[in-house]
């Protein structure tokens, strides 16, 4: 048999192979589509057999030859040798139409064994088969139905789920649907996010609800369940939600959380990871706690190499947190700045927060992130300053470019900012020890311009700020301090006493005492509100009145004293300390300690370094020994060496604080000449420098008469 011949039998014999599987087989899916192709098959084998029931051209084949080929179609021994010749004749005509045709290529003879060869049996299941099909096709179309049905539940219990208030809610809702594991977990995360942002006195009563309710315990036990079918993310968020619920870690839903966690750990991405981590925090170290974070930190140590994203490494470097090895944090900080070329300026920003999240101070990180904030100043939303302003207090990260930077932006911006923005900025600089000059005139002149446009919470913060700054507006001072009090005066029926005695503090260190305030403080139901024993704040409140006390004495204030003054406990004289440099230059300038006192403590709470007697001029230094043989106590200069910590003074400045201006003018007041030591930069100069910088301080003229004494034996060992 030729070719042409073989092609058309074997496409014959394929279709009718393709029917004879679905009779057979039935339907095997639950596609409607797939039994529509079956009908569809079956429809062809009726053709099919119509055609070949009109070839009578070869010798008849067992159903076994016709439907699985033991031998080739068309061979030598299934043909007579009268009929090659006349065959191949046949096969040029039919390879001219086998294109357009299906061939004829077996017998009807064939046909009819091929009927005859299936058997009763065989006949009826294949009948019974196909009626199944169709009681499937009935079945399938209710089960869509069915999966419908679910569908609309799965959206009613979403829409009802995002309408939860409160964890009860949601536990009600769970109670009315048959819930996956996924729904679990997700019920789970509504019930933190219903109370995360309630107070915490109604939080504490909803969780204890949560706790009291029957299917609260039914959800727990369900999700113990099936912890193991979660996909990591779902595993994850689940514990968080329990912890941060305060389900306790030693609870069985946790216990399995725990235990699944660390048994997927090493399906967790960047991201869940994070989570993970977040949940650990605060946690009691439990064996399952340490495990877990052992684990973490392997996986992120293995992870680095790979990690080819700012993001995804950020997202690592928050994951370990505070408590991973410092060997670790190196670790990220070298991969960051690998990668710090593709940084885009929110990565810049957000290394902030991430340094922060981990308290790990990078120099060469925050450096390049600041270096190219400042660059880009513009646009930055007001919330990413916020974060990178507390973030620096957080780590310790003194920039004065970028404070300058951003202060000169918020001022330049003023029209563009709300008023509580700005009291924010304040406050945050406030918090870095920063003074932006700029910045706090502009407000002020907006405090004076719209006095009512600061609420309690603004005014309580804004006085805070320039008292503890030291700042006062130029040319200014008088209007703006006047307005704060008329606004303070509008709050005075319903301030709490704690607020007003912060507000009267701040005006004390200011050297402001208006009256009405200061009436109100003074009041005997006031005063014995703060000082109660019950209240937390008692120590603080204490101080803060004994330096309202104290300004009112010192700075001849004409507001009435207390009838009851509030006198603290002298420090001890081993916390007054002064520095080794300072006192071996006062050594060297002044020879015996008979010309100085070292270490004085007033019954005021001050303490002042070094105390030098002079004449008035400050020309001639005046043994301690003799200053009660002058004449005239009014011809006596009284000296006070202070030497203040770089704390006390504003960030990259020597302008000091408003603690230690007022300690400064109060000691004026006593009848001190006051000389300022700023402790870092002294310790910076040489020991010339040192002396040179005190005498000049010192000594009123170059022509100062100073003692003649001969270098310590501690400066010639220098």
């Amino acid at each position: 048999m030729s070719s042409c011949a073989s092609r058309s039998l074997l496409r014959a014999i394929g279709q009718v192979q393709i029917v004879r599987l679905s009779l057979d087989h039935g339907v095997t899916g639950i596609s409607a589509n797939y039994c529509l192709r079956r009908k569809l098959h079956l429809f062809q084998l009726d053709n099919t057999w119509t055609e070949l029931s009109r070839t009578t051209s070869y010798k008849h084949w067992s159903l076994a030859r016709f439907l699985h080929g033991d031998r080739p179609v068309g061979s030598s021994e299934d043909r007579s040798p009268e009929t090659s010749t006349e065959q191949d004749d046949t096969c040029e005509k039919s390879e001219q139409s086998e294109q357009v045709q299906i061939p004829g290529a077996v017998s009807a003879n064939s046909v009819n064994r091929f009927h005859r060869s299936i058997p009763k049996r065989r006949q009826f299941g294949v009948r019974q088969s196909f009626a199944s099909s169709l009681e499937k096709d009935a079945n399938i179309e209710e089960y869509n139905n069915h999966l419908m049905q679910e569908e609309s539940q799965l959206q009613d219990f979403t829409v009802a789920l995002r309408k939860c208030t409160s964890p009860s809610d949601v536990l009600e809702l769970t109670t009315q649907y048959s819930l996956s594991w996924k729904q679990h977990s997700n019920c789970l995360t509504a019930m933190w996010d219903s109370t995360k942002k309630m107070p915490e006195e109604k939080r504490r009563y909803e969780r204890t609800l949560m706790f009291e309710h029957p299917a609260f315990a039914q959800l727990c036990l369900r999700v113990s369940q099936e912890a193991c079918r979660m996909t990591p993310d779902d595993l994850v968020y689940s514990l968080h939600a329990l912890l941060k619920l305060k389900v306790s870690q030693r609870a069985r839903v946790i216990e399995t959380l725990f235990k699944h966690c660390q048994e997927r750990l090493n399906e967790f991405n960047e991201k869940v990871m994070s989570v993970l981590a977040s949940s650990l925090e605060g946690l009691e170290n439990t064996n399952n706690v340490e495990a877990l974070r052992y684990g973490l930190r392997l996986r992120v140590e293995q992870r680095i190499p790979r990690i080819k994203s700012p993001l995804a490494l950020q997202t690592i470097m928050r994951c370990i947190g505070k408590d991973a090895p410092t060997s670790l944090k190196e670790k990220l900080e070298s991969k960051a700045l690998q990668l710090f070329d593709q940084f885009s300026l929110p990565n810049c920003q957000h290394m902030y927060i991430t340094l922060a999240s981990m308290e790990f101070s990078s120099l060469p990180l925050l450096d390049a992130c600041s270096n190219r904030i400042i660059g880009n100043i513009n646009g930055i939303p007001f919330w990413r300053f916020v974060h990178i302003l507390q973030s620096c207090k957080d780590l310790q990260y003194e920039n004065v470019d970028l404070f300058y930077a951003v202060g000169d932006y918020v001022a330049g911006t003023m029209y563009m900012w709300q008023i509580k923005q700005i009291v924010l900025f304040l406050s945050l600089f406030e918090n870095l020890g920063f003074r932006h000059e700029g910045l706090m005139d502009a407000f002020a002149e907006k405090v004076i311009a719209r006095p009512d446009s600061l609420i309690l919470k603004d005014l309580v913060i804004s006085v805070r700020v320039y008292s503890m700054l030291n700042h006062f507006p130029g040319g200014q001072n008088p209007q703006f301090l006047d307005a704060l009090n008329t606004i303070l005066e509008l709050y005075l029926s319903r301030i709490p006493a704690v607020e007003l005695l912060r507000v009267v503090y701040s005006f004390c260190i200011m050297g402001y005492f208006p009256q009405t305030p200061f009436d109100q403080l003074l009041q005997e139901d006031t005063l014995n509100e703060l000082l109660n024993s019950a209240n937390q704040n008692i120590t603080m409140n204490e101080r803060m009145l004994h330096y309202v006390n104290l300004c009112l004495e010192l700075d001849k204030s004409s507001v009435t004293k207390p009838a009851a003054t509030v006198v603290l406990e002298t420090p001890s004289s081993g916390l007054l300390t002064t520095t080794t440099s300072l006192l071996l230059a006062m050594r060297d300038i002044l020879g015996d300690e008979e010309y100085f006192h070292h270490k004085v403590q007033f019954t005021n709470d001050y303490y002042i370094d070094f105390e030098i007697c002079m004449d008035k001029d400050r020309k001639k230094v005046i043994p301690l020994t003799k200053k009660d043989d002058v004449g005239n106590t009014a011809n006596v200069q009284r000296v006070a060496v202070l030497c203040a910590p770089a704390a006390a003074f504003c960030l990259g400045t020597d302008h000091p604080k408003g603690k230690l201006a007022m300690k400064m003018r109060h000691l004026r007041a006593m009848g001190y000449y006051v000389v300022l030591v700023h402790e870092q930069e002294f310790e910076k100069m040489k020991m010339e420098d040192r002396i040179a910088f005190l005498k000049s301080h010192i000594f009123a003229q170059d022509t100062a008469q100073i003692p003649d004494v001969q270098p310590s034996e501690q400066h010639l060992e220098l």
